[in-house]
């Protein structure tokens, strides 16, 4: 157990956006919602997951939606707790053990963070998806067979409801339809779990990484092609390309914000081209009308002099950034992972191949 101070938030922050692949929400926005938390609660305890009961109940807490509203819809600030309450109340657990991150992502990684500090809970160091996806059943918990529901629903407006439904992706699109009446941006407390499931279904240490993640990129103590190198080898990455975005299609739709980017290369890529689709997070890049990483690995724009994280909201013409590339948690190689958050189920007619192969074949095309 250790102890989340100001200084860990501002690293979590940045290395959960890092993560959360262009999703997940702006994280200065969740970083301010969870620095503002401990400083009027004092700061929140991380457990590791081998320091959590078998029986001890969890709930998650996030928010659901079009990351973008955030910039003009912002939080009123008791949501959370709020959704959170209303699940423990509806499954009649007088004492909830934790509460931890569904997602890594800018505002996904800090809402659980103002949870804990509001309500004097413990922080698990784990999540749901070791990244950040759109939907609700590309979780973890979900591929080993766990329900989402109950599932408690709320918006900044006071509307607050509970959803029980008869599969993960009924908990979706119920969930989604709900979410665009509230104004593209909802709070959500789902997935209910104990101890014991969180030990085989969460994806282990991610708020630790993210942090790691988050100190070597703010780091005043190395250029930034150290840093990169640094970052890379922690996370088994890959740098995909250099480029200025030229072009940005987006569009905010059903609940999501849909698109895709064209970047030409700078530096050592300036003869090449590349084109990143998402739908809230990065989920297709070809370079040179090749495909170079797909999902579930983890495509993350990040800027190019700073390295720090891009999201989807973000972008914008003239705009310099370095793609870089992550191979998925384990879970989402299984067959179950690639059919939840495959290339095909977003549309796209790839059959899905690890990343590696990938850097390793375009390598081999260019010696």
């Amino acid at each position: 157990m250790r102890y989340l101070d100001q200084a860990a938030i501002e690293h979590i922050a940045i290395g959960a956006a890092f993560l959360g692949t262009g999703g997940g929400g702006d994280p200065y926005i969740g970083k301010l919602m969870a620095l503002s938390a401990i400083e009027k609660n004092g700061p929140v305890k991380l457990y590791s997951v081998d320091e959590i009961a078998d029986d001890d109940f969890f709930i998650p807490a996030a928010m659901m939606g079009a990351p973008s509203v955030l910039v003009e819809k912002f939080p009123r600030g008791d949501e959370f707790v709020k959704v959170f309450q209303k699940l423990a109340q509806y499954l009649g657990k007088e004492k909830i053990a934790g509460t931890y991150p569904m997602e890594a992502g800018g505002v996904n990684s800090m809402i659980p963070i103002v949870v804990a500090a509001q309500l004097g809970l413990p922080l698990i160091d784990c999540d749901g998806m070791g990244r950040a996806f759109p939907e609700l059943q590309m979780v973890t918990f979900h591929l080993d067979g766990i329900s989402a529901t109950p599932m408690a629903i709320t918006d900044e407006k006071g509307n607050i409801g509970i959803f029980e439904t008869i599969d993960n992706k009924w908990t979706e699109r119920i969930a989604r339809t709900a979410t665009v009446e509230m104004g593209a941006s909802s709070l959500v407390s789902l997935y209910p779990t104990t101890g014991a499931q969180i030990k085989q279904s969460g994806v282990h240490h991610i708020v630790t990484l993210s942090e790691k993640i988050g100190e070597i990129i703010a780091s005043k103590d190395q250029e930034v092609n150290d840093k990169l190198q640094s970052l890379l080898k922690l996370a088994d990455g890959y740098e995909l390309f250099q480029g200025k975005i030229v072009d940005v299609i987006r569009e905010t739709k059903g609940g999501f914000n849909l698109g895709k980017m064209n970047l030409e290369g700078i530096e050592s890529y300036k003869n090449d081209q590349m084109k990143v689709h998402f739908q809230n997070e990065n989920l297709l890049a070809e370079k040179n009308e090749q495909v170079i990483a797909m999902t579930p690995d983890l495509i993350c724009l990040v800027d190019y002099e700073t390295l720090l994280p891009v999201t989807t909201e973000s972008l914008k013409y003239g705009k310099r950034v370095r793609v870089i590339g992550l191979p998925a948690h384990e879970k989402w190689r299984t067959a179950k992972g690639i059919e939840t958050a495959g290339p095909k189920y977003f549309g796209y007619e790839y059959e899905y191949t690890p990343i590696e192969e990938l850097v390793k074949k375009e390598v081999a095309e260019h010696v």
